[in-house]
């Protein structure tokens, strides 16, 4: 035999050899994906799970909060992604998405907030290392779930004059609106039909979350590990705003606190809460409001007319527009609106005076400026901003500015008491300690 056959002959030998024992020794599964939670009709996986955490982590840290052990945020934010989901499909079992046009729409907003066409944006998102088709799929999911609390919450929620009126005068008589506070805080969410098994403990480890403040544990990090609010990652923490306009138990416990202290366990038709003062400044006045003078032409849409027929029609009329036709006569021709005798001309606008699409939409453009259309609850809008001012008004601007912030009392406990109610009928199946 030849050296060169020779070394062939031993080479192979011995990867025989080392291919037998691979076969013999025991390989050790490696874990790539797997279902961490079944809501409904769909899966959440663990790696869904990861990289929102991560995402949160990064948050935290940049925030200075003391992070809790990872599996506690991984129960935390699990309950995030059920509740998310739960919205999602709420939306979709009811009709409602956001198209492709008003998608764009809201990520040119962005990549213009940022000082940045969609070109260069979409760059910096690549170096960040997040894939734009799926940052896409993240807003258009993040616009979805606010225009459902639009719609389920917010524009369900009255507020009577007399309830304006009797605050009004209780203002009145304590000379003024009150201090700006910053708040954290800790819900610990109640099932809708809890049983007093439940409540009772609920309440001992609201009970035990007291205690472990009381002994100097961070307040942030024990909202991270176990807070049902939709800011619990955050710390719990709220956006600075007038005492007032916290919701009520809120305002009346944080009145009596002084900054740092934390109020006792506090019981609602949602659960329990923890409130931490953070910190608090004088009294505010309010200030001058910006009115906004605009027009609008309005397709509706009925039996009748498709939505596809009041969009291309009034993608026509904006076609007109831009060739040097005239708003005011192409509204008196076209327009089913009440405004249509005077041009489409709706007057002096003040913030919440219509829908929050249409708002949206108007705050955005310039003066002169006409809207693509706009999709509302009473059709398609072609809208067009004629000028702005900031001013003071008297007893009108009271009424409205008394209307919203009871508004805003009332909005966060109105919207918890929805989230719980979805979530208690949605079917959730737990897979996360499985392994």
């Amino acid at each position: 035999m030849t050296s060169l056959l020779r070394i062939a002959f031993l080479f192979a030998a011995c990867i025989g050899a080392a291919l037998a024992q691979a076969a013999r020794a025991p390989v050790e599964p490696t874990e790539v994906d797997r279902i961490v939670a079944i809501v409904n009709d769909e899966v959440i996986t663990l790696n869904e799970l990861h990289a929102r955490l991560d995402s949160a982590l990064v948050n935290l840290k940049r925030q200075g909060t003391p992070l809790p052990p990872r599996e506690v945020m991984e129960r935390q934010m699990l309950e995030r992604l059920i509740i998310d989901r739960v919205q999602l499909q709420t939306a979709r079992d009811t009709g409602l998405r956001i198209d492709d046009a008003q998608l764009d729409q809201a990520i040119n907003r962005i990549a213009a907030g940022n000082k940045m066409t969609l070109a260069q944006f979409r760059q910096a998102l690549e170096q960040d290392g997040i894939r734009y088709a799926k940052f896409r799929e993240e807003i258009r999911d993040e616009m979805t779930v606010a225009r459902l609390r639009e719609r389920e919450v917010d524009n369900r929620l009255v507020i009577g004059d007399a309830e304006v009126d009797n605050f009004i005068a209780a203002e009145a008589a304590k000379g003024g609106s009150g201090d700006e506070v910053e708040v954290a805080h800790i819900l610990l969410r109640a099932p809708e039909s809890a049983s007093p098994e439940q409540l009772q403990k609920l309440k001992a480890k609201a009970d035990e979350i007291v205690e472990r403040i009381g002994k100097g544990e961070d307040f942030s990090q024990l909202a991270a590990s176990y807070s049902d609010a939709p800011d619990a990652l955050q710390g719990g923490a709220m956006s600075p705003r007038p005492l007032d306009r916290l919701p009520a138990l809120f305002a009346e416990a944080v009145a009596k606190l002084k900054t740092g202290e934390v109020s006792p366990i506090l019981r609602s038709p949602n659960g329990f809460h923890i409130v931490k003062l953070v910190a608090r400044k004088g009294g505010i006045v309010l200030p001058p409001v910006q009115q906004t003078h605009a027009r609008h032409i309005l397709v509706r849409v009925n039996e009748l007319v498709s939505e596809s027929e009041a969009l291309h029609k009034l993608t026509g009329l904006r076609e007109r527009l831009e060739h040097g036709g005239d708003f005011a006569e192409l509204a008196r021709l076209y327009s089913q609106d009440g405004s249509a005798a005077k041009g489409g001309d709706l007057g002096w606008l003040y913030p919440g005076d219509t829908v929050p699409e249409f708002e949206r939409a108007m705050d955005a453009l310039q003066p002169k400026e006409v809207s693509e259309p706009i999709k509302s609850p009473f059709g398609f809008h072609l809208i067009q901003v004629l000028e702005r001012r900031v001013q003071d008004v008297s007893s009108e601007r009271q009424r409205m500015a008394a209307r919203q912030v009871l508004r805003e009392r009332k909005l966060d406990e109105a919207y918890q008491d929805w989230l719980r109610q979805i979530r208690d009928r949605a079917y959730v199946e737990y897979r996360l300690e499985e392994r």
